[in-house]
């Protein structure tokens, strides 16, 4: 079915298609509409699952985490504050291996306070162990969402689905929303490995202790250290997973075949501009621009943000003359977060191209497409220098 209608509700359909069975919602600006949406499908009988209103975000979480762990596929969403109000359950929902969806409808943070879209909320959790997925429209949003349970279930890890407040959550876009008998078979019922059971009661997370040690059964247990170990190999094994739950999601649907970098005019690209969210499609006018100027520019669109793909983005980017990384996040004292991540990625290839960073937008500042302009010319003129720091673009002092 195709339809118009907005980000959030997009998210809303994949929800919906993905069978969620539990539902925490506590309401923040612009990720609201999302859950009063899944509300008014539960109410209507849509969707048949629990929606469990809660006092905070950090309760949210905690439903979820709940409800996880009794072997129900949960959702809940959130932005900006209300997703570092989660930061204590966010590490727990990953230490514990919980495999939890959850829509980060991207927000800047207070203080001051602003409503308006960058992407510092999800960055600040990217040490959280949940995998960070990054929309640039309402299509890739409801196939994400379907996509994110899918792997989540998969390497048992929870799943951030992004996508930029106002920009997408809540303008129009026509988008095609799949069959459910289709979304059925791409995404079967939860089947957890274990789950809480009052028939066969277990103690889950307890105090661990510094080194290994045999448990109840005799058998050799991990310790913390080797738990942490466990989880940062599995999110790097999970890169491939993402690229076979895109494959597979393809074959069923038509669509996707990109899950780390979506390029675009990028084969013969000398330069190219990297960006996450819906900033990456704006740059595509600005790069058609400067190809009628003679420019061999392209645009690369990072999907996957943790585990980040640093051998898909060191395919892409090795030989090009320069990079140029725009993003709506700092890393304050140091630099872009997606900046240091792509010069790391590129460090060890024999042929590394010069990498410029701006950082743009934050608290919802407009980005301007002269500004895009300037900064891309400036970074690929014959006598650019190497950058040393970012540039804020669109400062008005």
């Amino acid at each position: 079915m195709h339809i118009i209608e907005s980000g959030n509700v997009a998210a809303a359909s994949g929800v919906q298609l993905s069978g969620a069975q539990v539902i925490a919602a506590y309401p923040i600006t612009p990720q609201t509409p999302l859950t009063e949406k899944l509300s008014e499908l539960v109410d209507a009988g849509e969707l048949n699952a629990q929606y469990i209103p809660v006092e905070s975000e950090h309760s949210a979480m905690s439903v979820c985490i709940a409800a996880s762990s009794a072997g129900t596929r949960a959702f809940t969403a959130t932005s900006a504050n209300g997703l570092l109000y989660m930061n204590e359950q966010l590490h727990w929902a990953a230490g514990a291996r919980l495999p939890i969806v959850m829509c980060v409808v991207n927000r800047g943070i207070g203080a001051p306070w602003t409503v308006w879209n960058d992407h510092q909320d999800a960055m600040s959790q990217r040490d959280t162990g949940w995998i960070q997925l990054f929309c640039c429209d309402h299509q890739q949003i409801i196939d994400t969402v379907i996509q994110a349970f899918r792997l989540a279930e998969t390497v048992r890890i929870p799943v951030m689905v992004c996508y930029d407040g106002y920009i997408l959550s809540h303008t129009y876009m026509p988008f095609d929303i799949p069959e459910s008998a289709a979304a059925g078979r791409f995404l079967p019922e939860f089947a957890p490995d274990w789950a809480l059971d009052p028939a066969c009661p277990a103690n889950l997370n307890t105090v661990t202790l510094p080194d290994i040690r045999p448990n109840v059964r005799g058998e050799t247990a991990p310790g913390y250290m080797e738990i942490r170990q466990n989880l940062h190999d599995d999110m790097r094994r999970a890169i491939d997973v993402v690229a076979d739950t895109d494959a597979e999601f393809a074959q069923v649907f038509g669509r996707g075949g990109n899950p780390f970098i979506e390029p675009y005019r990028c084969e013969d690209a000398e330069y190219v501009a990297v960006a996450m969210g819906s900033l990456s499609y704006q740059l595509r006018d600005v790069i058609d621009v400067l190809r009628q100027e003679g420019l061999a520019i392209g645009v690369a669109g990072l999907r996957l943000y943790r585990p980040f793909p640093n051998r898909a983005v060191a395919e892409a980017l090795s030989g090009k003359k320069g990079v140029i990384v725009f993003e709506k996040a700092v890393s304050y004292g140091y630099e872009g977060p997606l900046y240091a991540d792509i010069k790391a990625a590129l460090y060890d290839c024999a042929q590394r191209p010069a990498v410029h960073n701006y950082i743009l937008g934050l608290g919802g500042r407009e980005i301007k497409t002269d500004d895009l302009f300037d900064s891309l010319r400036t970074s690929c003129g014959a006598d650019a220098p190497e950058a040393r720091e970012p540039a804020f673009v669109g400062l008005k002092i």
